[in-house]
C-alpha cells in the first residue's frame, strides 16, 4: 500500500530540527489562513515535485527524516510535508485536510489537498505549487 496515497499516514510526534524550526515560524501566524499560505510558500523553496519515475521507492516512505531531506519529492510525499507542518502548528485538525485525486497530462495519477479553513475549502497542491500552480488551485490536465 502506498502510505499517503488512499489513507493519511501518521503525523510524527517528534520532528527532525530543521522541521521544527519551520513550524515554529508558522505557530507565528495570525490565522489558519495566514499559516496556510506561508507554509505553502515555503513547499517550492525546499522541494521540487517530481515524477513518479524518479526516487520511485520514496513512495512508500512516509519517513519525515528520509523526506525532509530530499530536494525531489512526490505529490504523496510533498502533501504528507504539508500537513505535518499545518497540523503541528495547531492552527490545523487532522479533519481540516482532505485528498483530492485527477490526472495530469491525462494519463498520470496526481494528489493533491482539500483544506478547511474558518470560511471556506480551498484546494491545495504543494507538488503544483513547485510547478508554478497558485493556493486554490491544483493540477490537472495540461494546468502544470
Amino acid at each position: 500500500m502506498l502510505p499517503n496515497f488512499f489513507s493519511k499516514a501518521k503525523i510524527p510526534k517528534k520532528l527532525p530540527k530543521d522541521t521544527q524550526e519551520v513550524v515554529d515560524k508558522l505557530k507565528k501566524s495570525k490565522n489558519k489562513k495566514d499559516c496556510l499560505k506561508k507554509a505553502y510558500a515555503f513547499i517550492p523553496k525546499k522541494f521540487v515535485g517530481c515524477h513518479f519515475y524518479v526516487r520511485f521507492f520514496d513512495i512508500f516512505t512516509a519517513n519525515i527524516d528520509k523526506l525532509w531531506s530530499r530536494k525531489n519529492s512526490h505529490c504523496t510525499n510533498l502533501n504528507y510535508l504539508l500537513r505535518v507542518l499545518l497540523i503541528k502548528s495547531g492552527f490545523f485538525k487532522e479533519s481540516d485536510i482532505g485528498f483530492k485525486w485527477t490526472l495530469v497530462w491525462y494519463i498520470s495519477v496526481h494528489q493533491y489537498l482539500k483544506v478547511k479553513l474558518s470560511d471556506k475549502t480551498i484546494y491545495v497542491d504543494p507538488w503544483g505549487s513547485t510547478h508554478g500552480i497558485k493556493l486554490g488551485d491544483y493540477a490537472h490536465g495540461f494546468n502544470v
